[in-house]
This record gives C-alpha cells, structure tokens and sequence, in this order.
C-alpha cells in the first residue's frame, strides 16, 4: 500500500512539475509582433493623446501621481516616466512598477511590438505584463485607435528613467503568463449609435475592472458594475461605486446632466484639496476624465443605463483598514 501510495504521490509531483514547466517556459503564447506601417500625422497624435490622457488613461498609470492631493494627478513633466509602485500595501501579489513609455524606453521598439503589448500583454521581449494594464480590454478596440495611441506616446518627451523589474509572489509569478492571448480587436461603432459608441468607450476606459468586485483577483461576472471593488490606501480602503442603473445604490436616478456634471466638477485642478494620510483618496483619476469630451460622457451614460441594475449599496470611504 505504501508502495502504491508513493508511486501515486510521484506521479502527482511530476504532472505539477511538468505543468509548471510548461506555463513557465511556453507561455504566454501569442501571434508574433505586427509588420504594422503607419503615417504618424498630427491627427493620429492628437487623437492619440486624447484617449491616452482622457479615455484609457494609460498616461495614468505610466507618469507620477500626486498622492498628497484628492485623486492623484499627475506631476508636472513626468508624462510616460513610468516608476508608479504597486505593491503589497494596496493589494498587489508582490511589487509592480509602471514602465517608462516615452521615446526614451520605446526608441527600440517597432510599432507592431508596442502594437503586440498593448492589445495582447506580451512585450517586445515576449514577457506577460501583469494585469494591472488593461490590455484584455485594450484588445477589443479598434486598430486605428491604437495606432493612434501609439502616435501619440512617440511624441512624447524622452523622459529619462528605468524602473525597476516586477517582483511576483508565487504563484501569481506563473499564472501570470497564462493570462494574455491575442486580441479580437472590433471596428468603433458610430457616434451617431450612441448606445453602442457607448459600449465602445466603456471598454477602452475598462469600468468593469475597477467598478466590478472581485474574488481571487478576478472580476465576478455577474456583478459587473456593481460597485465595491476595494483600493487601500494609508487612511483605510476606499470602494468602487455602484454604476449600475439601480436606482437606489447605483445611477438609475442621475440625469445626464448630472453624470457629465460629475465628471467635468474636476476640470480645475488647482481647486483639489491638499490631503494628509489620514484623509479618503481614490484611485479614480477624476482629472483625466474631466477632459472627456461632454459628447463621449453621454454616450457612456445612456451605455450604462441600458445594463442590468444591480442593488449595492457602497460606502465608498472606509476608514477601517
């Protein structure tokens, strides 16, 4: 019986072993980088710049944020320096560090490979990029958005800085590259077709990620927009809200006056507070979405009340850690 117990036991060990092996050395597996050629034209940057800064705020998360005022914005001349830190404090499995993507870090790479990591996760080395970037909503836009994106961040200054290499906890260190695939990049609905142009914008801005609670690290599908999504910061956790059209606990009784209104209120950065550590924060960066066009915040509000209303009452400022 022991004979049989062990041989059992070795077996097991070695199908872990193999599957470990096999996630570690081959994957992520995607398509190879594009032979993408484009006219980066003025146009294209502009348009670039406005999705980056207002829509899927990658400028966000790839610049220094200003903590010490209400919503983090961010600091002057460090557009795309990369360096912000998330680590085991706010709930990361290890420490994440945005990368640089100015012409500074990105003067090597070719279109197609920031074309690849943007819409896949798989940088220009073929490394899986953790999750915290949304490229699994990224992957469903449309092309010449990212091309777009990309114009735009090839324009920016070369800012100089080297952040430092993430540092995964296991097992997140393995299934991290499980995660990317390749994009099923969709054509952008008209504006004209408001609900759907709605759907559209939604999903480059990922609501669902942040707006949406988790278990084990993974959204929980049929509470999506739900609310209650925690972010900890040093005064306690602050929670997502309920953008459903529940009329109770979520948006179902906001105008669309009310809703463009709550966006643009922070247009005018030097009215945020300067806030000590003991003060309520979000991670919602109000600044950049203030610069949404009031056209784009409309069509994402009537997007939204065409969803399932879910009743989920949130306090969104919980001072207990």
């Amino acid at each position: 019986m022991k004979k049989v117990l062990s041989s059992i036991f070795i077996v097991v060990v070695l199908l872990i072993l193999g599957v470990a092996g096999y996630v570690k050395l081959f994957l992520p597996k995607v398509d190879a980088a594009p032979d993408l050629k484009f006219t980066i034209t003025l146009q294209r940057i502009a348009h670039g710049e406005y999705l980056a800064n207002h829509v899927t705020v990658c400028i966000d998360c790839h610049s220094t944020r200003n903590w010490n005022k209400f919503s983090g914005p961010i600091t002057k001349n460090t557009l795309g320096i990369g360096g912000e830190y998330f680590g085991k404090e706010v709930g990361m499995p290890g420490k994440i560090y945005s990368k640089n993507i100015t012409p500074y870090h990105l003067k090597d790479w070719t279109d197609g490979e920031i074309f690849r990591t943007i819409t896949t996760g798989v940088n220009k080395k073929g490394e899986a990029i953790f999750p915290i970037m949304p490229y699994l909503y990224y992957g469903k836009m449309d092309k010449e958005d990212i091309l777009d994106i990309i114009a735009y961040i090839r324009s920016l200054a070369p800012l100089t800085s080297n952040p430092a290499a993430h540092e995964l906890d296991f097992p997140m260190n393995f299934i991290i590259n499980s995660i990317p695939h390749n994009a099923h990049l969709e054509t952008k609905p008209p504006k004209t077709d408001v609900i759907k142009y709605g759907g559209y914008l939604v999903n480059a801005a990922a609501c669902a990620e942040c707006h949406t609670p988790v278990k084990r690290g993974q959204i929980i599908p049929e509470l999506l927009f739900s609310g209650g999504r925690d972010f900890m910061f040093p005064y306690g956790v602050t929670l997502s809200a309920n953008i459903t059209p529940d009329t109770k606990t979520g948006i179902g009784s906001w105008t669309e006056t009310d809703f463009i209104k709550r966006f643009k209120a922070y247009q005018d950065t030097t009215l945020l507070p300067d806030l000590k550590s003991t003060d309520s924060n979000t991670p919602m960066p109000w600044i950049m979405y203030a610069g949404m066009d009031s056209s784009d915040l409309s069509a994402i509000y009537h997007y939204l009340l065409t969803l399932k209303p879910i009743k989920n009452k949130v306090n969104h400022f919980n001072i207990k850690k």
